[in-house]
């Protein structure tokens, strides 16, 4: 019995007419995320870096060299609004993990581009991240890895989440 099986059975007893039996599914992919999350972070905490800031330079790094994006490009890799995107970039900037610069064929766009400290800091960060998560599912069997991936990835294409769905 976890968390969210004492809090099902809580709803049966207090709401028997109600079915909640989607919290079963729901619930636990809100409370693992939250788990996984803080497992992440302290990996990332471990390397100077919070979440959101590997997950820019991951962003600068997967684009290939030069290993730069714009920030409109830098809002749809990241799923963020812009004007997140700006207070990010300045942050990392100020951190010397990135720089501004304006493109030389058209001054109105500018390019953010991982500095080499930006990106050492990401590769030592990325190795110990990759092994993070590594650990963090060596508690399933192959089998349940498959179950669980085929499941998720099942319920991605329900939610319409699909690589039109993120450039909309």
């Amino acid at each position: 019995m976890d968390t969210l099986d004492r809090i099902l059975g809580e709803w049966e007893r207090e709401r028997p007419d109600l079915d909640v039996s989607a919290l079963a599914v729901i619930g636990r992919l809100s409370r693992y995320a939250d788990l996984v999350q803080a497992r992440l972070d302290a990996v990332f905490a471990e390397h100077g870096l919070q979440s959101w800031e590997f997950d820019v330079l991951s962003a600068l790094r997967r684009a290939g060299s030069p290993y730069e994006l714009t920030p409109g490009e830098l809002d749809r890799a990241l799923l963020i609004t812009s004007g997140t995107t700006t207070h990010r970039v300045q942050r990392l900037e100020s951190r010397g993990f990135v720089t501004r610069r304006r493109d030389e064929d058209d001054r109105r766009v500018v390019r953010v581009r991982l500095t080499d400290a930006g990106r050492a800091a990401h590769e030592v960060a990325h190795e110990a991240h990759a092994e993070n998560e590594t650990r963090i599912l060596s508690g399933l069997s192959e089998g349940e890895r498959e179950e669980l991936l085929s499941g998720l990835t099942a319920l991605g294409r329900v939610l319409g989440d699909t690589v039109e769905t993120e450039r909309a």
